[in-house]
């Protein structure tokens, strides 16, 4: 479970991240729910190729 609420905290956080840099080099600002399913996407991917 904790694993979980951590993922979530550093999705969000990462999330924050991407829009802070997008906005500072004055390029176009993706949306917050894609920066989210990207990242969580990712995570678990390497999360999987852990598990072999």
């Amino acid at each position: 479970m904790e694993g979980i609420l951590a993922l979530i905290v550093v999705a969000l956080l990462a999330s924050f991240c991407v829009r802070w840099a997008a906005v500072r080099m004055r390029l176009p600002m993706p949306g917050r729910v894609s920066v989210l399913v990207v990242f969580v996407l990712v995570v678990l991917a390497l999360w999987g190729q852990s598990l072999e």
